[in-house]
Protein backbone atom coordinates (compact mmCIF):
# COMPACT_ATOMS: atom_id res chain seq x y z
CA UNK A 1 0.00 0.00 0.00
CA UNK A 2 2.11 2.24 -0.68
CA UNK A 3 1.60 6.19 0.18
CA UNK A 4 3.38 9.21 1.76
CA UNK A 5 1.54 8.78 4.79
CA UNK A 6 3.30 5.40 5.31
CA UNK A 7 6.63 6.72 5.36
CA UNK A 8 6.75 7.72 8.65
CA UNK A 9 3.97 4.88 10.37
CA UNK A 10 4.84 3.11 13.29
CA UNK A 11 2.14 0.13 14.24
CA UNK A 12 2.73 -0.15 18.20
CA UNK A 13 1.05 -2.93 19.53
CA UNK A 14 0.09 -3.26 23.13
CA UNK A 15 0.05 -6.87 24.13
CA UNK A 16 -0.12 -6.36 28.00
CA UNK A 17 -2.84 -7.71 30.12
CA UNK A 18 -4.07 -11.39 31.36
CA UNK A 19 -7.50 -11.55 29.60
CA UNK A 20 -8.76 -12.92 32.97
CA UNK A 21 -12.49 -13.28 31.75
CA UNK A 22 -10.83 -16.30 29.40
CA UNK A 23 -9.70 -17.77 32.25
CA UNK A 24 -8.90 -21.01 32.20
CA UNK A 25 -6.89 -20.94 28.65
CA UNK A 26 -5.58 -17.13 29.45
CA UNK A 27 -3.74 -17.17 32.50
CA UNK A 28 -0.87 -15.15 33.63
CA UNK A 29 2.01 -17.37 32.43
CA UNK A 30 0.21 -17.50 29.03
CA UNK A 31 -2.70 -14.60 28.52
CA UNK A 32 -4.94 -14.49 25.82
CA UNK A 33 -2.52 -12.33 23.38
CA UNK A 34 -0.21 -15.03 23.20
CA UNK A 35 -2.75 -17.98 22.48
CA UNK A 36 -4.51 -18.98 19.06
CA UNK A 37 -8.28 -18.71 19.96
CA UNK A 38 -9.76 -18.37 16.78
CA UNK A 39 -8.16 -21.84 15.92
CA UNK A 40 -6.40 -20.13 12.90
CA UNK A 41 -3.13 -21.72 13.58
CA UNK A 42 -1.75 -17.95 14.62
CA UNK A 43 -1.72 -16.59 17.97
CA UNK A 44 -3.66 -12.88 18.47
CA UNK A 45 -0.39 -11.36 18.83
CA UNK A 46 0.80 -12.43 15.30
CA UNK A 47 -2.48 -11.71 13.96
CA UNK A 48 -2.05 -7.96 14.95
CA UNK A 49 1.24 -8.14 13.54
CA UNK A 50 -0.07 -9.89 10.52
CA UNK A 51 -2.26 -6.71 9.47
CA UNK A 52 0.05 -4.96 9.75
CA UNK A 53 2.80 -6.50 7.69
CA UNK A 54 1.55 -5.38 4.39
CA UNK A 55 1.78 -1.48 5.34
CA UNK A 56 4.83 -1.34 6.82
CA UNK A 57 8.51 -3.40 6.99
CA UNK A 58 8.46 -5.40 10.48
CA UNK A 59 11.45 -2.75 11.65
CA UNK A 60 8.63 -0.24 11.95
CA UNK A 61 6.04 -2.51 13.81
CA UNK A 62 6.63 -2.38 17.62
CA UNK A 63 5.14 -4.21 20.61
CA UNK A 64 5.02 -2.76 23.88
CA UNK A 65 4.35 -5.98 26.74
CA UNK A 66 5.39 -6.92 30.35
CA UNK A 67 8.90 -7.37 30.76
CA UNK A 68 8.41 -11.48 31.51
CA UNK A 69 6.25 -11.60 28.47
CA UNK A 70 9.40 -10.79 26.24
CA UNK A 71 10.61 -13.61 25.56
CA UNK A 72 7.36 -14.95 24.36
CA UNK A 73 6.91 -12.19 21.77
CA UNK A 74 10.46 -12.51 20.74
CA UNK A 75 9.53 -16.42 19.95
CA UNK A 76 6.45 -15.67 18.28
CA UNK A 77 7.71 -12.76 16.04
CA UNK A 78 10.76 -13.89 14.88
CA UNK A 79 11.07 -11.41 11.77
CA UNK A 80 10.76 -8.71 14.66
CA UNK A 81 13.88 -6.70 16.20
CA UNK A 82 14.62 -7.05 19.33
CA UNK A 83 14.94 -3.43 20.18
CA UNK A 84 11.88 -3.34 18.73
CA UNK A 85 9.82 -4.82 21.46
CA UNK A 86 9.76 -2.99 24.45
CA UNK A 87 9.44 -4.27 28.44
CA UNK A 88 7.56 -2.86 30.75
CA UNK A 89 9.29 -3.37 34.31
CA UNK A 90 5.62 -2.96 35.92
CA UNK A 91 2.50 -2.23 34.57
CA UNK A 92 1.06 1.41 34.72
CA UNK A 93 -1.73 1.48 32.36
CA UNK A 94 -2.51 2.34 28.77
CA UNK A 95 -1.51 5.84 28.92
CA UNK A 96 1.99 4.88 30.48
CA UNK A 97 2.92 2.66 28.03
CA UNK A 98 1.94 4.32 24.69
CA UNK A 99 4.41 6.86 26.37
CA UNK A 100 6.67 4.79 26.77
CA UNK A 101 6.34 3.73 22.95
CA UNK A 102 6.38 7.29 22.00
CA UNK A 103 9.74 7.92 23.36
CA UNK A 104 11.27 5.28 21.94
CA UNK A 105 10.15 6.52 18.65
CA UNK A 106 10.73 9.68 18.95
CA UNK A 107 14.08 9.10 20.05
CA UNK A 108 14.23 7.30 16.67
CA UNK A 109 12.13 9.26 14.11
CA UNK A 110 10.95 12.92 15.19
CA UNK A 111 8.34 12.90 12.65
CA UNK A 112 6.91 9.52 13.86
CA UNK A 113 3.26 8.85 13.52
CA UNK A 114 2.48 6.46 15.99
CA UNK A 115 -0.62 3.90 15.04
CA UNK A 116 -1.84 2.25 18.26
CA UNK A 117 -3.39 -1.08 17.77
CA UNK A 118 -4.00 -3.93 20.25
CA UNK A 119 -3.01 -7.76 20.35
CA UNK A 120 -6.29 -9.22 21.95
CA UNK A 121 -8.75 -8.28 19.25
CA UNK A 122 -10.09 -9.81 16.61
CA UNK A 123 -10.45 -7.88 13.37
CA UNK A 124 -12.01 -9.35 10.32
CA UNK A 125 -11.31 -6.56 7.84
CA UNK A 126 -7.81 -5.94 7.29
CA UNK A 127 -7.79 -4.38 4.80
CA UNK A 128 -9.87 -1.71 5.51
CA UNK A 129 -8.08 -0.91 8.79
CA UNK A 130 -5.12 -0.53 6.87
CA UNK A 131 -6.90 2.01 4.76
CA UNK A 132 -8.01 3.61 7.89
CA UNK A 133 -4.53 3.97 9.27
CA UNK A 134 -3.06 5.27 5.73
CA UNK A 135 -6.11 7.86 6.21
CA UNK A 136 -5.61 8.77 10.20
CA UNK A 137 -1.73 9.16 9.22
CA UNK A 138 -2.33 12.07 6.46
CA UNK A 139 -5.24 13.47 9.25
CA UNK A 140 -2.48 13.45 12.11
CA UNK A 141 -0.49 15.81 9.90
CA UNK A 142 -3.06 18.67 11.56
CA UNK A 143 -2.10 17.67 15.02
CA UNK A 144 -5.14 15.65 16.10
CA UNK A 145 -5.62 12.60 18.41
CA UNK A 146 -7.31 10.25 16.79
CA UNK A 147 -9.06 6.90 17.62
CA UNK A 148 -10.83 3.88 15.54
CA UNK A 149 -14.68 4.13 16.39
CA UNK A 150 -16.53 0.14 15.47
CA UNK A 151 -20.15 1.01 14.05
CA UNK A 152 -22.00 -0.57 16.36
CA UNK A 153 -24.64 -3.42 15.57
CA UNK A 154 -26.56 -3.87 18.73
CA UNK A 155 -26.75 -2.27 22.01
CA UNK A 156 -23.59 -3.52 23.89
CA UNK A 157 -23.44 -2.23 27.40
CA UNK A 158 -19.93 -3.55 28.29
CA UNK A 159 -18.11 -0.99 25.64
CA UNK A 160 -17.66 2.35 26.26
CA UNK A 161 -18.91 4.59 23.27
CA UNK A 162 -18.18 7.45 21.05
CA UNK A 163 -20.60 10.33 20.35
CA UNK A 164 -19.55 12.06 16.99
CA UNK A 165 -20.11 15.06 15.78
CA UNK A 166 -19.60 17.02 12.14
CA UNK A 167 -17.20 15.34 9.36
CA UNK A 168 -14.15 16.16 8.86
CA UNK A 169 -13.90 15.08 5.26
CA UNK A 170 -12.37 11.94 3.75
CA UNK A 171 -8.77 10.55 3.95
CA UNK A 172 -7.86 8.00 2.00
CA UNK A 173 -11.01 7.13 0.85
CA UNK A 174 -12.50 6.76 4.69
CA UNK A 175 -14.49 9.48 6.32
CA UNK A 176 -13.50 11.29 9.62
CA UNK A 177 -15.65 13.02 12.28
CA UNK A 178 -14.88 15.16 14.75
CA UNK A 179 -15.34 13.71 18.56
CA UNK A 180 -18.47 15.43 20.84
CA UNK A 181 -17.69 13.28 23.97
CA UNK A 182 -16.65 9.75 25.00
CA UNK A 183 -19.54 7.80 26.76
CA UNK A 184 -18.75 5.42 29.61
CA UNK A 185 -20.28 1.73 29.17
CA UNK A 186 -23.81 2.60 29.17
CA UNK A 187 -26.70 0.45 30.91
CA UNK A 188 -29.38 -1.19 28.65
CA UNK A 189 -31.72 1.49 27.91
CA UNK A 190 -28.82 4.35 27.14
CA UNK A 191 -27.11 1.71 24.60
CA UNK A 192 -30.74 1.40 22.80
CA UNK A 193 -31.16 4.97 22.45
CA UNK A 194 -27.22 5.55 21.18
CA UNK A 195 -27.94 2.81 18.98
CA UNK A 196 -31.29 4.39 17.41
CA UNK A 197 -29.44 7.74 17.26
CA UNK A 198 -26.94 6.34 14.99
CA UNK A 199 -24.45 9.16 15.81
CA UNK A 200 -22.34 6.74 18.34
CA UNK A 201 -19.65 4.57 17.79
CA UNK A 202 -18.13 1.55 20.24
CA UNK A 203 -14.90 2.55 21.53
CA UNK A 204 -12.06 0.05 19.79
CA UNK A 205 -9.06 1.24 21.92
CA UNK A 206 -7.07 1.54 18.69
CA UNK A 207 -5.64 5.49 18.02
CA UNK A 208 -3.18 7.39 15.56
CA UNK A 209 -1.46 10.30 16.08
CA UNK A 210 1.78 12.33 15.85
CA UNK A 211 4.54 11.14 18.45
CA UNK A 212 5.06 14.82 19.27
CA UNK A 213 0.92 15.45 19.96
CA UNK A 214 0.58 12.77 22.41
CA UNK A 215 3.60 14.06 23.98
CA UNK A 216 2.10 17.76 24.66
CA UNK A 217 -1.07 16.05 25.54
CA UNK A 218 0.68 14.02 27.98
CA UNK A 219 2.40 17.38 29.21
CA UNK A 220 -0.99 18.99 29.53
CA UNK A 221 -3.48 16.36 30.94
CA UNK A 222 -0.66 13.86 32.97
CA UNK A 223 2.31 15.91 33.68
CA UNK A 224 3.25 13.54 35.96
CA UNK A 225 3.77 10.32 33.74
CA UNK A 226 4.98 13.20 31.03
CA UNK A 227 7.88 14.16 33.20
CA UNK A 228 8.67 10.43 34.15
CA UNK A 229 8.88 10.41 30.58
CA UNK A 230 11.07 12.78 30.22
CA UNK A 231 13.41 11.55 32.93
CA UNK A 232 13.24 8.08 31.25
CA UNK A 233 14.34 8.91 27.51
CA UNK A 234 17.90 10.15 27.83
CA UNK A 235 18.42 6.55 29.69
CA UNK A 236 17.24 4.37 26.79
CA UNK A 237 19.55 1.54 25.73
CA UNK A 238 22.13 2.55 28.26
CA UNK A 239 23.26 1.16 31.48
CA UNK A 240 21.74 3.95 33.25
CA UNK A 241 17.82 2.59 32.65
CA UNK A 242 17.64 0.16 35.02
CA UNK A 243 18.44 2.90 37.97
CA UNK A 244 16.12 5.13 35.71
CA UNK A 245 13.20 3.00 35.89
CA UNK A 246 13.74 1.71 39.20
CA UNK A 247 13.67 5.67 40.31
CA UNK A 248 10.94 7.32 37.78
CA UNK A 249 8.72 4.51 36.41
CA UNK A 250 7.94 2.62 39.70
CA UNK A 251 6.96 5.59 41.41
CA UNK A 252 3.99 6.52 38.98
CA UNK A 253 0.42 6.48 40.96
CA UNK A 254 -1.70 3.41 39.84
CA UNK A 255 -2.99 2.54 36.28
CA UNK A 256 -4.38 5.01 34.04
CA UNK A 257 -5.90 4.15 30.38
CA UNK A 258 -5.17 6.84 27.64
CA UNK A 259 -8.90 7.61 27.30
CA UNK A 260 -9.36 8.78 31.02
CA UNK A 261 -5.89 10.24 31.30
CA UNK A 262 -5.71 11.98 28.14
CA UNK A 263 -8.99 11.45 25.22
CA UNK A 264 -11.68 12.16 27.69
CA UNK A 265 -10.48 15.53 28.49
CA UNK A 266 -8.62 16.76 24.92
CA UNK A 267 -10.19 19.12 22.97
CA UNK A 268 -9.13 18.45 19.00
CA UNK A 269 -9.91 14.65 18.59
CA UNK A 270 -11.37 12.85 15.71
CA UNK A 271 -12.86 9.47 15.09
CA UNK A 272 -12.75 7.20 11.59
CA UNK A 273 -15.96 4.93 12.16
CA UNK A 274 -15.27 1.68 10.44
CA UNK A 275 -16.98 -1.39 9.87
CA UNK A 276 -13.88 -3.95 10.60
CA UNK A 277 -15.49 -6.95 11.94
CA UNK A 278 -14.16 -6.16 15.30
CA UNK A 279 -14.47 -8.01 18.44
CA UNK A 280 -12.32 -7.83 21.77
CA UNK A 281 -13.27 -10.90 22.57
CA UNK A 282 -13.87 -10.13 26.36
CA UNK A 283 -15.33 -13.27 27.49
CA UNK A 284 -16.09 -17.13 26.25
CA UNK A 285 -19.39 -15.52 25.00
CA UNK A 286 -17.73 -13.00 22.86
CA UNK A 287 -15.99 -16.48 21.54
CA UNK A 288 -18.97 -18.46 21.36
CA UNK A 289 -20.38 -15.76 18.92
CA UNK A 290 -18.19 -14.50 16.78
CA UNK A 291 -16.02 -18.25 16.20
CA UNK A 292 -17.42 -20.27 12.81
CA UNK A 293 -19.99 -22.69 13.80
CA UNK A 294 -21.14 -26.23 13.04
CA UNK A 295 -24.64 -27.32 11.81
CA UNK A 296 -25.93 -27.42 15.46
CA UNK A 297 -24.58 -23.76 15.95
CA UNK A 298 -21.99 -24.80 18.29
CA UNK A 299 -18.15 -23.78 18.53
CA UNK A 300 -16.02 -27.03 18.48
CA UNK A 301 -11.67 -26.99 19.38
CA UNK A 302 -12.23 -30.68 20.79
CA UNK A 303 -13.15 -33.60 20.18
CA UNK A 304 -16.82 -33.31 20.71
CA UNK A 305 -19.27 -36.09 20.31
CA UNK A 306 -23.16 -35.05 21.26
CA UNK A 307 -26.97 -35.84 21.12
CA UNK A 308 -28.85 -32.39 20.39
CA UNK A 309 -26.47 -29.87 22.55
CA UNK A 310 -26.78 -26.67 20.50
CA UNK A 311 -25.36 -22.96 20.60
CA UNK A 312 -22.31 -24.71 23.02
CA UNK A 313 -18.51 -24.01 23.03
CA UNK A 314 -16.25 -26.89 23.85
CA UNK A 315 -12.14 -26.82 23.59
CA UNK A 316 -10.28 -29.62 25.00
CA UNK A 317 -6.39 -30.29 23.93
CA UNK A 318 -6.38 -33.83 24.64
CA UNK A 319 -10.35 -35.41 26.19
CA UNK A 320 -13.47 -36.43 23.89
CA UNK A 321 -16.05 -34.00 25.45
CA UNK A 322 -19.68 -35.91 24.96
CA UNK A 323 -22.68 -33.78 25.73
CA UNK A 324 -26.18 -34.89 25.58
CA UNK A 325 -29.42 -32.16 25.69
CA UNK A 326 -26.70 -28.96 26.63
CA UNK A 327 -28.05 -25.67 25.20
CA UNK A 328 -25.99 -21.97 25.50
CA UNK A 329 -23.35 -23.44 27.74
CA UNK A 330 -19.40 -23.29 27.84
CA UNK A 331 -16.95 -26.40 28.59
CA UNK A 332 -13.16 -25.37 29.07
CA UNK A 333 -10.69 -28.03 29.49
CA UNK A 334 -7.22 -27.48 29.68
CA UNK A 335 -5.28 -30.54 31.78
CA UNK A 336 -5.71 -29.16 35.01
CA UNK A 337 -9.09 -27.57 35.17
CA UNK A 338 -12.29 -27.93 33.46
CA UNK A 339 -14.79 -25.14 33.43
CA UNK A 340 -18.58 -25.53 32.97
CA UNK A 341 -21.06 -22.42 32.55
CA UNK A 342 -23.97 -21.06 31.16
CA UNK A 343 -23.02 -18.46 28.71
CA UNK A 344 -25.19 -15.73 30.04
CA UNK A 345 -22.82 -16.34 33.31
CA UNK A 346 -19.38 -15.51 31.03
CA UNK A 347 -18.65 -12.30 32.54
CA UNK A 348 -19.04 -13.74 36.06
CA UNK A 349 -15.33 -15.75 35.13
CA UNK A 350 -13.71 -12.70 37.30
CA UNK A 351 -15.58 -13.44 40.52
CA UNK A 352 -14.67 -17.12 40.51
CA UNK A 353 -11.14 -16.06 40.42
CA UNK A 354 -11.74 -13.72 42.99
CA UNK A 355 -13.40 -16.66 45.01
CA UNK A 356 -10.27 -19.24 43.77
CA UNK A 357 -7.93 -16.59 45.38
CA UNK A 358 -9.96 -16.66 48.47
CA UNK A 359 -9.29 -20.49 48.96
CA UNK A 360 -5.66 -20.67 48.18
CA UNK A 361 -6.07 -22.36 44.77
CA UNK A 362 -3.98 -19.22 43.30
CA UNK A 363 -1.93 -21.53 41.71
CA UNK A 364 -5.01 -22.40 39.07
CA UNK A 365 -4.28 -18.70 38.02
CA UNK A 366 -0.68 -18.81 36.82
Amino acid sequence: MPSPHTEHLYPVILAGGVGSRLWPRSRRRTPKQFLDLAGTGRTMLQEAYDRMTPLVPPDRIYVVTGREYVPTVTAQLPALPTANIIGEPVARGSAAAIGLAAIHLQARDPDAVMAVLTADHLIAEAETLRRILVGAAELAQQGKLITLGIKPTFPETGYGYIEMGEELGCFNGMPARRVRSFREKPDRQTAEAFLRNGNYAWNSGMFIWRVDTILAALATHMPALHAALQALAPALHTAAEADAFRRHWFPLDGTVTIDYGVMERATDVAVFPADLGWNDIGSWAALLEVLPKDDHGNVVQARHFHLDSRNVLVFSRDRLIATIGLQDMVIVDTGDVILVMPVGRAQEVKQLLDALKAAGLEGYLE
